[in-house]
């Protein structure tokens, strides 16, 4: 797919690899629209983008208004040729002391959002016989690790929906991508880690935005199904499937860093 030209769709734009995207979609000359909750935000970083795009305000828990929005961007755009389903959040703390009230919010937003979006835009992708998906996942959804239950078990749902998905768009014109990233260094972290402990410890192996979003710009341009960042870490996904028990144990030495 040539992105020049296209509609795209992106969640949580407000910042991180939302905001990025946007700039470097805009920059290829697509037509980004830019939506999350925080509309003084969206318009902060859409002062920034060249070229045509829009902002809309957008709670990706509200399905009425997932369906409003994703009309009124049809009804200005002509369509919607891309949906880049980002927007999410993690907070880490052990299973035992963890409120039920955030496990519940986490999975709203971040599995139930990526649900009910691809569901307001999808049709009419099937019925144009053309399109792409891309739900930014996690390695967190490949291989869980300590403190992390609740937010990795959002992104485990985000990949077994998107894996029964790409079933059902086989033939159809509609390609789908996961992009499945390790830690990026993004204000993610000023909920998921507010005391910055688990940033010092694992700041060696951030990722850069700039490395996952040309990583799914690419995966866009290419029809690509499945995306691991860094590289490296398909190793320890393929150990994880193929040996549990030693990679448990390898894991919990190696992991534990929150």
């Amino acid at each position: 797919m040539q992105l020049s030209g296209k509609i795209v769709l992106i969640t949580g734009a407000s910042s991180g690899i939302g905001a990025l995207t946007a700039l470097r979609l805009a920059e290829r000359g697509a037509v980004p629209i830019l939506t999350a909750r925080s509309e003084s935000k969206l318009h902060a970083v859409a002062a920034k983008l060249p070229g045509r795009h829009a902002v809309r305000r957008l709670d990706v828990t509200d399905a009425r208004q997932i369906e409003e929005t994703v009309l009124d961007i049809t009804a200005e755009f002509g369509g919607i040729d891309i949906l880049v389903n980002n927007a999410g959040y993690g907070v880490f703390d052990y299973v035992a002391e963890a409120s039920l009230e955030e496990y519940e919010s986490m999975m709203d937003v971040n599995y139930m959002g990526t649900v009910r979006c691809t569901k307001a835009v999808l049709p009419q992708m099937l019925a144009r016989g053309s399109g792409h998906i891309v739900n930014v996942a996690s390695l967190a959804g490949k291989f869980g690790s300590a403190k992390s239950a609740g937010y990795s078990a959002t992104k485990h749902a985000v990949l077994g929906f998107t894996s029964s998905l790409r079933q059902e768009l086989f033939g159809t014109g509609v390609g789908l991508t996961a992009i499945n990233p390790g830690p990026i260094d993004t204000p993610f972290f000023d909920k998921a880690d507010p005391s910055g402990n688990y940033v010092k410890n694992v700041s060696w192996l951030l990722l850069k935005p700039e490395t996952v979003v040309a990583a799914m710009l690419r995966a866009i341009e290419r029809g690509t199904a499945d995306v691991i960042l860094p590289g490296y870490a398909g190793i320890g996904v393929k150990l994880a499937q193929m040996f549990p028990r030693s990679f448990d144990r390898f894991a919990h030495k190696l992991l534990n860093k929150k």
